[in-house]
């Protein structure tokens, strides 16, 4: 083995060694000018109205927790506009009770389509059509009992939603 053969040697087993480890968040896609955004109401195409009334808040409080954005109420005042639809909502049972045939497990799955354009140059900063979020809820076999738990999963499904599109 030559010398050259054996720096070459070191050399890739030193790249490969490294791992590729990065600390994320450190790039920033949106422009520079971009400092505050606004969420007016989402869109619902749905009989569900919960979401999209959970929607804007979970997303703003997410904003301003985990960015350096501020949150604004009028779009004419933001630098850029997170616009969204809540496009279909459907839920279905997921286990059944082997003795009454009743459903005891459902999920819920959320469609919904996102935009975040900058304000002055109407360019498009984030799009993001058919993301589909989903939750799981226990329904109780006891009519007497029943608690509609669609509504807690449609909150937790709104987080899941914030957390996402922020990150």
């Amino acid at each position: 083995m030559t010398r050259f053969d054996a720096v070459a040697i070191a050399l890739a087993a030193s790249f490969a060694a490294g791992c590729g480890y990065q600390v994320g968040a450190h790039g920033d896609l949106m422009p520079s000018t971009v400092k505050t955004i606004a969420i007016p109401a989402f869109n619902n195409l749905t009989t569900r109205y919960k979401l999209a009334r959970l929607l804007p808040q979970d997303i703003g409080r997410e904003f301003e927790s985990r960015t350096r954005y501020r949150i604004v109420a009028d779009a004419n005042e933001a630098d850029a506009v997170l616009t969204g639809t809540v496009a279909n909502f459907s839920a279905y049972p997921t286990v059944s009770d082997p003795v009454s045939g009743r459903a005891t497990a459902a999920e819920a799955v959320v469609t919904l389509h996102f935009t975040l354009k900058d304000r002055r140059t109407g360019k498009v900063l984030f799009s993001k059509t058919g993301a589909e979020y989903r939750q799981r809820y226990e329904i109780a076999l006891d009519p007497q009992q029943y608690f509609d738990e669609s509504g807690t999963a449609m909150e937790r499904i709104s987080s899941d939603v914030a957390h996402g599109v922020v990150s």
